[in-house]
């Protein structure tokens, strides 16, 4: 297949105020903010919202993100895997190493900062079955954070990343969510009323997920401010963050991807990981080794168990994979557009082949070490080095990252040390957002216009302010699932358009050169095969028949 030629979209941003898309994803955005600041008792109805989906749709999360992790397989294993994210000759637009942290950051990132520490001693204190504090519960605690943080939440990403690359750079078509559903919706719909309501939900559902990962970034900052000059992790410090650090993300999103979002990507990695040498070198290292090695076993042993438990019996902690199973998944998904939207961004001229391996796989394995690090200090300091970090824990999660530091030496170069980290990953969040959901709302433009950057950064300040106000972490969980279910939805036509697509490909022929060869070979075989069994199977009186005239005739 020839090298396509990239669709520009809408490069300007009076032209964007003008789609639908972006008309009508103000004005639901703007509503939001409003409804939060004027509505009485705001908090109360997200509370009731949580409550009532993680009941009634927990399931689906369950069930929806274990499918995508088998698709993601697949991609893996099959014939589709030689695919390339663009023409047959092109080679990746990025290296190896600013490609994983580009995807890396903006993937994880403050999450990572947030729950490293915080998740596996909430698995201690509050397991998912079992006795809370045993021994047994330290290895699990460690083994359910690498579930949450492993190869599902980067099969979502690779999911939509895969659709939107293959059917931007392989089709030709612009960058857009509808996109990844042309098979169904037809090339000249895509802007229609479906493909605009795909976008739509892409943009709110970004919007979401977004706002809950910059809500964790301010608390955690919060959390570190207090523990550095004793500053009140107040509602008035959390806003003031939010203008500071969404003021500095909106001033690196003019600059572009090839400076700003790629320079503190890679700061972002050099930074957080040497945070994590010092403490794997300060702290018990055995015991973080040890760990990291009984966990992966665990983890891939149970790997199956895990995917699809829900408890349904009532036999383990109640309200516990309400609490961190579904919303994780619906965290994940509600990411999902953003994460994987810029992915795509930056993965054209990769096989489907390695680009799966590379987002599922590696990812994966640098947040086992860096649970590994964190979490199984935090776990020997709790159970067998008499510090009680557990406390700061529940008092305030944001809090256990730095109570940990606060053990070491040089505590306070440490605890600035991961607040810049902190700083930085909030920026390239928001950046990385800002970014996405500027060409989703420019029908596909990958430079989206600036003045539109600005706007969405604004806004996503702005709903990370109302979701902290109205209930903190709580409102922050139920935004998740209200943007991830309806894009769960989405993502299962978006697989039955991309196998479509790809299976189309088979058939035509239209893969690189050595795999064509290969399937010539066996189309080759199978015809002599069938040619064989056509003489088999021939009547031998037919055969009698052909010899007798033989002999009539002289032959």
């Amino acid at each position: 297949m020839a090298k396509t030629t990239e669709t520009k979209g809408i490069t300007s941003f009076s032209a964007a105020l003008k789609t639908p898309v972006l008309i009508i994803s103000l004005i639901l955005a703007v509503a939001f903010v409003i409804t939060g600041i004027v509505l009485p008792g705001f908090g109360d109805y997200m509370d009731a919202t949580f409550t009532w989906m993680v009941s009634t749709l927990g399931w689906t999360f369950i069930l929806g993100a274990s499918i995508f992790l088998i698709v993601t397989i697949f991609l893996i294993i099959s014939p589709l895997g030689e695919i390339k994210l663009g023409g047959d000759n092109e080679k990746p637009e990025y290296p190896l190493g600013s490609w994983f942290a580009m995807l890396f950051s903006a993937g994880m990132g403050i999450g990572l900062l947030f729950w490293g520490v915080s998740e596996p001693l909430n698995h201690y204190d509050w397991p998912p079955f079992g006795e809370a504090g045993a021994e047994s519960t330290v290895h699990l605690a460690l083994q359910y954070s690498f579930f949450h943080w492993g190869f599902h939440p980067w099969a979502i990403y690779a999911v939509v990343a895969c659709a939107l690359a293959y059917f931007s750079y392989r089709r030709n078509l612009p960058m857009m969510l509808s996109s990844t559903l042309e098979p169904i919706l037809g090339r000249d719909n895509l802007n229609g009323g479906w493909g605009n309501t795909v976008n739509i939900i892409g943009v709110l559902a970004t919007l979401f997920g977004i706002s809950t990962s910059l809500g964790l970034g301010v608390l955690q900052i919060g959390g570190g401010l207090n523990t550095l000059f004793g500053w009140e992790n107040s509602e008035f410090l959390w806003v003031m963050i939010v203008v500071v650090v969404t003021a500095l993300a909106i001033i690196s999103t003019t600059t572009g991807i090839d400076k700003g979002i790629k320079w503190l990507s890679q700061i972002n990695i050099s930074v957080a990981g040497l945070l994590m040498i010092i403490v794997l070198i300060l702290g018990p290292t055995l015991f973080i080794f040890d760990s990291l090695t009984h966990s992966i076993g665990s983890y891939l042993q149970n790997l199956i168990g895990m995917s699809f438990n829900l408890d349904a019996a009532g036999e383990g902690t109640e309200g516990w994979y309400e609490a961190w199973t579904i919303f994780y998944w619906a965290w994940w998904i509600a990411w999902a557009p953003f994460v994987g939207s810029f992915i795509a961004r930056v993965s054209r001229g990769r096989t489907i082949r390695s680009f799966a391996i590379g987002v599922m796989l590696v990812p994966t394995l640098v947040s086992m070490v860096w649970f590994s690090v964190f979490g199984g200090a935090a776990l020997y300091s709790q159970h067998f080095g008499g510090v009680n970090l557990l406390d700061a824990v529940l008092e305030d999660e944001a809090q256990g990252f730095f109570a940990l530091l606060g053990e070491f030496p040089l505590s306070g170069l440490l605890i600035a040390v991961a607040m810049l980290s902190v700083t930085v990953f909030f920026v390239t969040s928001s950046d990385s957002g800002t970014y996405v959901i500027g060409m989703l709302t420019s029908q596909g433009n990958p430079l989206p216009p600036v003045q539109l950057r600005i706007t969405w950064g604004i806004i996503e300040g702005a709903f990370a302010i109302v979701l902290l106000l109205a209930g903190g972490l709580n409102a922050l969980q139920t935004a998740s699932l209200l943007g991830g279910f309806p894009f769960m939805i989405i993502m299962f036509f978006m697989i039955y358009a991309l196998f479509k697509a790809l299976f189309g490909e088979l058939r035509d022929g239209s893969l690189p050169l050595e795999r064509q060869r290969i399937y010539a070979a066996l189309e080759d075989l199978r015809q002599e095969r069938k040619l064989e069994e056509d003489v088999l199977s021939e009547d031998p009186l037919d055969d009698d028949d052909d010899q007798q005239s033989d002999k009539e005739t002289g032959r």
